[in-house]
């Protein structure tokens, strides 16, 4: 966790630009670990989307109009949760999340009857979502989850974690949430082809490495896939 200078690399392993003859999937970056993937089919999914962090110089616009049909959040730390809460209230989109931490969110404030047994879940388990076009294996993070309420009192967040985000007729995304690297990362790649890697990169709060192709985003400008 860090305020202002955590950096998410893009890392590409397969996949290209998006070919002429296809509808692409659409990929935005907001800064810090917040991303916005529309589908081909024009769904909206939104990973930990502090949309307002101070890297994003039109955040505070950027959080009143930004859709949603999916909110994921990989852990508990305010820079992830960020704008959940008030982009549900205004989208009415659903949490995607562990299950110890989507009911803490419930209990800070996330609309409850926008998140369940169909949209939690725990390492391992997939669930598919917006009548196919989605489906989202959770993965573990080496990091905390802890979440800080209002009041500073500390609430259990569950354990931290990431996303393998599998769009339909389009890539395979893996967002690693806040983690260290550790060795069974490489075993995502054996279960799901991996075309987009959303990696942390850290400082005293995490490190990860990867060896791959690097591709610079520019906040708030859409990649197509």
């Amino acid at each position: 966790m860090k305020l202002i200078s955590l950096a998410l690399a893009l890392v590409i392993a397969t996949v290209g630009l998006a070919r002429a003859d296809k509808v692409p999937t659409k990929l935005t970056w907001y800064g810090h670990a917040a991303f916005k993937i529309e589908t081909p089919n024009g769904k909206t999914v939104l990973v930990d989307p502090w949309i307002t962090n101070p890297t994003n110089p039109s955040g505070k616009d950027d959080v009143k109009t930004i859709k949603a049909d999916l909110i994921l959040v990989s852990h508990g730390h305010f820079d992830h949760v960020g704008d959940a809460t008030d982009i549900a209230k205004r989208t009415k989109a659903k949490l995607v999340a562990t299950f110890d931490l989507g009911n803490a969110l419930v209990g800070q404030g996330y609309p409850k009857d926008q998140y369940g047994f169909d949209s939690g879940g725990n390492f391992g388990g997939t669930v598919t979502l917006l009548d196919g076009e989605v489906a989202i294996t959770f993965v573990p993070a080496v990091h905390s989850s802890a979440i800080t309420d209002a009041k500073g009192a500390v609430i259990e967040g569950g354990e931290p974690g990431g996303f393998v985000i599998a769009i339909k007729n389009g890539p395979t995304f893996y967002h690693t949430g806040d983690t260290d690297l550790f060795g069974d990362m490489a075993n995502v790649g054996k279960f799901a082809k991996i075309d987009v890697m959303l990696a942390c990169i850290g400082d005293h709060f995490k490190k990860t490495g990867a060896t791959a192709k690097l591709l610079e985003l520019k906040i708030g400008q859409p990649l197509s896939l």
